[in-house]
């Protein structure tokens, strides 16, 4: 113990950490001194039963009843708060809103229900999870430095947390051997949605298995400061204790690096290379066929687009997994005065993530940008999709394909007691910039159907 200690907050404090903690009776606690509750606790701390995060949990609230805390060690001041709150907010709507409209743009519409895109619903699911059940509290506990959401919510943040980036990642690999398979092995690259679909529920359970742990071990603890302020913190209680000092929590982050963001990264890495190589050093386009020029300009569009999204989650991570790291064998920096500026910074920069890839999907994939203007822009003013049919088009011209979407209305009309259909009202929703208008002729063979785009 430090310094001088009033034997009677020694006493009450003694025996308040033996009725909390180890359901000591308080009657029988009082006909005791400060020295013969020390005797007692110590005794119940010698337990050979006990387990190491008990007496972890034990020894923090005596000594923070002893020796409470000056003041808290970071406060920020308010017009800091305002900056660092418009920052995070603004980030948070563009990751909750982009990611709805990509799951809304593949579940409502077949023909973007394809095995590569049911990997980026999966991808968007977990950076919705990430956005808006972990990032926003955990951003109020790190502005505040105190967790005012209870012990489930601490649990469940904690969850995940691990759980979406663990997922994501296993998302990214998934997309990267499908596309590897589909460039390198083309002939024993097969397609199936029930295949997909059971890659996919791997990689939930397994990501679930990997999160396990922040379960069983995520506690609360409260601090108590001299001014009687009281401040919780959310953090994991290892069986050896808690950090800095538990080793278990260094080799489970340390496991958890290496499976979800070393092994993942150098994997896509060599399969990207490879790729690469496939798809820009082979054979000429002169020497291909035009169908086959058109194959190859559309893998390396896909692969382009998972490179740029691979490499983001690799810049925006970095800092944050090398803060811990650095962290754990440099204990000092927690106390620096910066240290909740820098930690806030590297939050950010790795849950920006969740924003970033609904914007590279608008910037390099066609398809999904069609249906974002169609939400951006209002486009065609559509306020009843239930009774209209969306369709995507393709326009194509010098061997580019450009989409726009039209709306088709027909409804039942009576003629005796025939029932027939009116004919479909076609209207354009979009067009690719640099078209005027389109132009459909549909002669009774559906199969002729022709459009023609004039340009501007």
């Amino acid at each position: 113990m430090e310094g001088n200690i009033d034997d009677n907050i020694l006493r009450n404090c003694t025996a308040m950490v033996l009725s909390s903690e180890f359901d000591q009776s308080s009657k029988e606690l009082e006909h005791y001194n400060s020295t013969a509750l020390l005797a007692i606790l110590g005794n119940v701390l010698k337990a050979a039963d006990l387990t190491m995060s008990k007496r972890t949990i034990a020894k923090d609230r005596l000594h923070d009843c002893v020796y409470p805390l000056p003041e808290p060690s970071h406060n920020i001041s308010t017009w800091h708060k305002l900056i660092w709150s418009t920052v995070f907010i603004a980030m948070l709507i563009v990751a909750i809103v982009g990611n709805s409209i990509v799951i809304w743009i593949v579940a409502a519409h077949r023909r973007m229900r394809t095995v590569t895109n049911c990997y980026m619903v999966s991808l968007s699911i977990s950076d919705l999870f990430m956005a808006s059940l972990n990032c926003l509290p955990n951003f109020i506990y790190m502005l505040n430095s105190d967790w005012a959401f209870g012990l489930e919510l601490c649990m469940a943040s904690n969850f995940i947390a691990y759980w979406t980036v663990a997922s994501s990642v296993f998302t990214l690999v998934a997309i990267t051997l499908n596309r590897y398979m589909a460039i390198v092995h083309p002939l024993r690259h097969r397609r199936s949605k029930t295949r997909t679909q059971t890659v996919l529920v791997l990689i939930w359970l397994i990501s679930v298995f990997l999160a396990l742990p922040c379960i069983l071990y995520s506690d609360l603890k409260t601090k108590r400061y001299m001014n009687g302020e009281l401040r919780r913190a959310c953090y994991m209680l290892w069986p050896d204790g808690r950090y800095p000092n538990s080793k278990t929590e260094y080799i489970y982050n340390i496991l958890f690096l290496c499976v979800t963001y070393i092994i993942p990264l150098a994997v896509m890495a060599v399969c990207y290379s490879i790729m690469g190589r496939e798809l820009w050093g082979s054979k000429t386009i002169g020497q291909m066929t035009q169908r086959h020029v058109e194959s190859i300009k559309s893998k390396r569009k896909v692969v382009r687009m998972f490179a740029v999204v691979v490499t983001i989650f690799l810049i925006c991570w970095l800092p944050y997994h090398s803060y811990f790291v650095y962290a754990y064998h440099n204990k000092g920096i927690v106390v620096k005065t910066y240290v909740q500026d820098l930690f806030l910074s590297f939050y950010w920069l790795a849950m920006s993530n969740s924003m970033v890839n609904p914007i590279i999907y608008y910037w390099m994939n066609p398809r999904f940008r069609a249906y974002f203007k169609l939400i951006i822009c209002y486009c065609g003013g559509i306020r009843n999709p239930d009774k209209a049919s969306i369709d995507l088009n393709v326009i194509r011209m010098n061997g580019e394909s450009h989409y726009y979407l039209t709306r088709s209305k027909s409804g039942p009309v009576s003629l005796g007691v025939q029932h027939l259909r009116r004919p479909p009202e076609t209207q354009v929703l979009c067009l690719p910039r640099g078209y005027s208008e389109v132009v459909r002729h549909s002669p009774n063979t559906r199969n002729n159907q022709e459009t023609k785009a004039i340009q501007r």
